[in-house]
């Protein structure tokens, strides 16, 4: 009889001790924001997913909760497996993220078969797609002013004048806040494509320039939003190049003065995006970040988001006072001096665009001539 109740005693006394470990374990894993991560949609084994990257090292999200689940003992979590729904998710699941980033950040991510090499799998446009593309025009002081050199045919208005109205010298005069800005939008599902993926000249087309830009993302619906509640509306920022083509369109009748921004601004494949989003607490310098825009590695655009004239609260309060803008929505904030416009420099077939802005990563996107038929324009 003493022989069982000592043996019932050491069962019971490993039994606490083994539920202490659990809980030590447990909590261990931090679920605050100490471990900065960027976000990315990834294709691997024929399988598209959501990863959480770490340095050179990304991992995916479902495999690496289920193995704090199993290591961790931290409690099951249904995490989406697709960037939109896992931004309008956030809220509930961003305590996962942060413990898979502080669990991996200090034990490693070797020898587990969700956790791989950036360079080892595609990495795809973080969000497919958004409801929403919108874009700044002339959002920095310096390349307004660049572009009022343009002379050429696209950007005179039918019967003489000067681009349709745009007068660089009212620059000084702008209240952020009073005035508005131009903005036009560009179609998700045609015009979005991944990092390293290629832009497509269209046959006749000599004119196409590069627009380095960083990207905004919302993260919860936004409509009236002030310009005080602007950033509690964003979920992070990325990278959009906003590729134009200044060819424009031979109109033989116009009549609206000025160059037509769909021909220019909504060509196919004209918004390579990504490679990652950066949540925006990890962030938040988004209004002081480097912006470089090289082709074929000479640098073309250098300029900080400090320089923006309606800076990112302000865009958000003017684009919704006009819609309402959903989680995943994307804002790109404008591009810098040192356009091709303002070069007369345009791109060929053969040469690479590259984009980085300081924190996020770089965007490449090289550039080819269109091969197919017009019937699959």
């Amino acid at each position: 009889m003493k022989t069982i109740r000592w043996l019932l005693g050491i069962a019971i006394l490993a039994a606490m001790v083994w539920g202490a470990g659990c809980q030590t374990a447990a909590q261990s894993v931090s679920d605050a924001p100490d471990t900065p991560f960027k976000l990315a949609t990834f294709e691997q084994g024929g399988n598209v997913r959501v990863g959480v990257v770490l340095g050179e090292r990304i991992l995916e999200i479902d495999g690496a909760s289920e193995h704090l689940v199993s290591e961790a003992q931290v409690s099951s979590m249904a995490i989406p497996n697709e960037m939109r729904a896992l931004i309008e998710e956030y809220e509930t699941v961003k305590s996962r993220l942060y413990q898979i980033a502080n669990y991996f950040g200090a034990n490693g991510t070797d020898g587990h078969a969700f956790a791989y090499d950036v360079g080892s799998i595609s990495i795809q446009a973080p969000i497919q797609y958004p409801w929403n593309i919108l874009a700044a025009a002339a959002n920095y002081k310096a390349h307004a002013e660049g572009m009022a050199s343009d002379d050429e045919p696209e950007e005179e208005p039918a019967g003489g004048g000067r681009r349709g109205g745009f007068d660089p010298s009212r620059i000084a005069d702008i209240v952020p806040e009073r005035d508005a800005p131009v903005m036009f939008a560009k179609s998700p599902r045609s015009c979005i494509i991944g990092p390293g993926e290629p832009y497509y000249i269209p046959p006749g087309r000599e004119r196409i320039d590069w627009e380095g830009e960083m990207a905004v993302i919302m993260g919860k619906p936004a409509y009236l939003v002030s310009k005080e509640d602007a950033i509690d509306h964003v979920f992070g920022y990325s990278i959009m190049y906003d590729l134009s083509d200044r060819g424009g369109r031979v109109r033989e009748v116009a009549m609206f003065p000025g160059p037509n921004w769909f021909d220019g601004k909504s060509t196919n494949r004209g918004a390579p995006f990504g490679p990652y989003i950066v949540p925006k607490e990890f962030m938040p310098n988004y209004d002081n970040l480097r912006l470089v825009t090289k082709v074929n590695g000479t640098v073309m655009q250098d300029q900080t988001t400090a320089d923006l004239i309606w800076d990112v609260p302000n865009l958000i309060r003017y684009t919704t006072s006009i819609l309402m803008l959903y989680p995943g929505d994307v804002i790109a904030t404008g591009t810098p001096s040192g356009t091709g416009a303002e070069r007369q420099e345009f791109l060929k077939a053969g040469d690479v665009v590259t984009i980085e802005l300081e924190g996020v990563g770089i965007l490449e996107t090289p550039i080819e001539n269109y091969q197919g038929g017009g019937s699959s324009d």
